[in-house]
């Protein structure tokens, strides 16, 4: 593949995982390359990470992407043959083995060597004989590389190998607490090193067979802005929970921007017939007053039951990030029985915190704990009609799913008649809807908006809309 076809796939793959790469950075960065030495790869990566990455959470999937593409290459099967004798000679000079066939028992003793001495030649050589004989391998194979990684890990144990190093660093020596804490954190970081050049191996050997593109869709992960709230892993919760505060800070910068810079007040007559006095009377730099748009009141109602509560947990949290951005904000939670929660959020409170005194101490459940949100819904109308007021934009998080009880339209179209204006947001994919328990399509035509709402993109996005208040009422279906 040429140079120019190489860095244009590279380019495609960072789109298809959701870095945003406009025509003038990619133009950039082919101009930037012609600046650099082409064989320096430490060169070639500063230079593209440089012109197409601008957010340090997307640096992950450009080391991803910049391994498959631009990584080295596994040599010609001549060059390969003699790598293996030479690696094979490095594993046999520690004495962990003695030639002929492969012997797994030696390879670990190796590896222990390696790790224990910090023997980086001996541990590449390690890495690229587990990957030959462990790993299994097959030209045209469709399997991803975890799996490979998964089959030599397992053969490896390398908790036992852990265990083992710990016992032998210790030695007979007594350790302080802070002492055999920085020996588990070494010896984790270089057992982290062997993993990834694990990982790098198989990715070269998977490139050279199916080609870097191939590869990249098989190894390809969704940015955590784009990962799905109700189905991320604990890892890519936290990961979510790091980068929320910065995302929401940001946004809120934009919103006060957007909403200084909006759109022009009313007439100035009087400053208008006074400016046109030099014109001879003709108003030919008509004056308007100063805008003063309103920050609208914020009501939300989650349902907190089983998978939607992470949800409603992040909805929270963006919206009560971005409190200052509204002139209030009051959260209401719910699974068969609703109770007011802003109290939970006072100033100086942890959110960890008031998300655990919700699940304790709120009154959301009536009966059996199943959600239920006519009912939630009915409670919500007759307990707190006062809470809605025509400045009131009410936002309901959850997924419509019923469990089969009345949906109590009618309760909703109270709320939402007294409303300035209601959404729906649904962490659901759309083609799920009104499929089993699912009553969305009943709310809908009360909603003023109903929306797929499944990652912190969309639901950043839908409270930017929300954040600035339309200039008239929102024509409802009836």
């Amino acid at each position: 593949m040429s140079v120019t076809g190489l860095l244009t796939g590279f380019i495609e793959e960072l789109r298809a995982v959701g870095i945003p790469v406009s025509m003038v950075e990619a133009i950039d960065a082919a101009s930037a390359l012609k600046h650099v030495d082409l064989s320096d790869r430490a060169q070639v990566k500063a230079t593209l990470g440089a012109t197409l990455v601008k957010h340090a959470r997307h640096a992950d999937a450009f080391e991803t992407a910049f391994e498959i593409f631009f990584g080295l290459r596994t040599p010609s099967p001549e060059l390969e043959e003699r790598r293996e004798a030479a690696d094979r000679a490095v594993i046999q000079s520690t004495g962990a083995g003695s030639g002929g066939d492969f012997d797994a028992d030696a390879l670990i003793r190796a590896l222990f060597a390696a790790l224990r001495d910090e023997d980086r030649p001996l541990l590449m050589a390690v890495v690229r004989h587990a990957v030959r004989h462990l790993s299994g391998m097959e030209p045209g194979r469709p399997v991803g590389g975890a799996y490979y990684l998964y089959r030599i890990l397992r053969e490896l144990n390398l908790e036992e190998l852990e265990a083992q190093l710990l016992e032998m660093s210790r030695g007979e020596q007594a350790l302080t607490a802070l002492e055999e804490r920085l020996l588990r954190e070494e010896l984790s970081t270089r057992l982290e090193e062997f993993r990834e050049e694990l990982r790098s191996e198989i990715r070269r050997r998977l490139v050279a067979d199916r080609g870097p593109r191939a590869v990249a869709r098989t190894l390809r992960r969704p940015l955590l802005e784009d990962v799905d709230l109700t189905t991320a892993t604990r890892q890519e919760l936290a990961e979510i929970e790091r980068i929320i505060h910065p995302l929401t800070r940001k946004l809120a910068i934009r919103l006060a921007q957007r909403r200084r810079r909006g759109r022009v007040g009313r007439l100035d007559v009087r400053r208008t017939i006074r400016t046109a006095l030099s014109t001879g009377g003709v108003p030919v730099d008509p004056r308007f007053r100063k805008p003063r748009p309103g920050k609208p009141e914020i009501v939300v109602l989650a349902d907190i039951s089983g998978s939607m509560s992470t949800f409603a947990r992040f909805t929270l949290q963006v919206v009560y990030s971005m409190a200052a951005e509204f002139s209030r904000v009051r959260a209401f939670a719910f699974i068969d029985a609703i109770d007011e929660v802003t109290g939970f959020f006072g100033p100086g409170t942890e959110f960890g915190e008031a998300l655990g005194r919700i699940s304790t101490e709120a009154r959301v459940v009536w009966l059996d704990g199943h959600s239920d949100y006519g009912n939630a819904l009915g409670r919500f109308a007759d307990d707190y009609p006062e809470v809605i007021t025509p400045r009131s934009t009410v936002i309901i998080a959850g997924d419509a799913r019923n469990n089969y009880h009345d949906a109590n339209v009618p309760a909703l179209r109270r709320t939402a008649a007294a409303a300035r204006a209601l959404f729906w947001i649904n962490p659901e994919q759309r083609r799920y809807w009104d499929t089993g328990d699912s009553v969305i399509g009943s709310y809908e035509p009360v909603c003023d908006g109903v929306f797929e709402v499944r990652n912190l993109r969309q639901l950043a996005s839908f409270v930017e809309r929300i954040a600035i208040p339309v200039t008239r009422p929102v024509r409802r279906i009836a």
